[in-house]
C-alpha cells in the first residue's frame, strides 16, 4: 500500500515537472505605443485639448513623460502628465490653444519589466 502511493506520487511530481516545462512561459515584454489621440501623422480641422496615448500594456506610473511641442521647439503642454485611474495603459495631458502647425509628441514610460521606453510623433492641425 506505501509503495502504492509512493509510486502514484513519484508519477504525480514527474507530470508536474513536464508540464511545467513545457508550458510556454511569460515573457517580460516592452510597452509598445498602440494608439493615440490625435493619431500619429493625423491631420486634425479641430484642434485637440488632450493628448492621449495607449500602450499594450499597463505602464508604471513613476517617471512617465509626454510633452507637446511646436514647430519653434516651444513646449505647449500644460505639464500635467497623468495616468488614467482606470487604465493602466494610458497616459495623457492637456495642451492650451494650439495654432494651425504641426506638433512633435514626446514620451517616455517605464514597462512593467522596468524598460524604459522612449519615442515621437507627429500630427498637425488645420484650420
Amino acid at each position: 500500500m506505501i509503495e502504492e502511493i509512493e509510486m502514484r506520487t513519484t508519477i504525480i511530481n514527474s507530470l508536474l515537472i513536464t508540464v511545467m516545462f513545457l508550458s510556454p512561459m511569460a515573457a517580460s515584454a516592452h510597452a509598445i505605443l498602440v494608439k493615440s489621440q490625435p493619431a500619429k501623422d493625423e491631420t486634425v480641422k479641430e484642434a485637440p485639448k488632450r493628448v492621449d496615448l495607449w500602450f499594450n500594456d499597463p505602464v508604471r506610473s513613476e517617471y512617465k513623460a509626454l510633452a507637446v511641442i511646436d514647430s519653434e521647439n516651444k513646449r505647449v503642454d500644460n505639464r500635467d502628465v497623468e495616468q488614467s485611474l482606470t487604465d493602466g495603459s494610458n497616459i495623457h495631458a492637456t495642451v492650451g490653444d494650439l495654432a494651425p502647425g504641426t506638433y512633435t509628441v514626446r514620451y517616455r514610460v517605464v514597462s512593467e519589466d522596468t524598460h524604459i521606453v522612449t519615442g515621437k510623433f507627429q500630427f498637425t492641425v488645420k484650420p
